[in-house]
């Protein structure tokens, strides 16, 4: 697992549905609408090509990475707090958990033993068990 994929708040962005789910697919529909000849027709549909821009940018670049690359919300609260206490990620602040993961934890149930993991046996470890996950197919919403 590459570390721009890393999160401040614990998540890998790599195991997210978009990235294990959503590009896949996108590439797939690129592909078979490329090899019908819709990038010749695309500008005859509304919006068509804005549309054929954005899939192709989903196909072959993906939506996002990281919070910490620069993609996500960036008016999330543990991105900021984090970015203000210049941790690389929470599970690595004297504070955590803090009140910013009160929702965090209930969206997404692996996140609380994800960081215990961060805390007790490192970066390695997290990698380690993240990589596991997409090798399974696991992704979160």
């Amino acid at each position: 697992m590459e570390d721009k994929y890393a999160c401040y708040c614990g998540l890998c962005c790599k195991n997210c549905a978009v990235k294990v789910k959503v590009e896949p697919a996108a590439r797939t529909l690129y592909d078979e609408m490329g090899k019908l000849g819709f990038a010749d027709i695309m500008s005859f549909f509304p919006d068509g090509e804005k549309f054929w821009s954005f899939l192709k940018m989903m196909s072959t670049e993906g939506v996002c990475i990281s919070c910490q690359a620069g993609s996500g919300n960036p008016v999330c609260t543990v991105r900021q707090c984090a970015k203000e206490k210049n941790v690389q990620m929470c599970a690595l602040c004297d504070e955590y958990p803090c009140e910013h993961f009160k929702g965090f934890f209930d969206c997404y149930p692996s996140l609380k033993n994800d960081n215990a993991v961060l805390r007790e046996k490192g970066w390695d470890s997290w990698k380690k068990l993240q990589d596991e996950r997409l090798e399974k197919g696991e992704s979160f919403p």
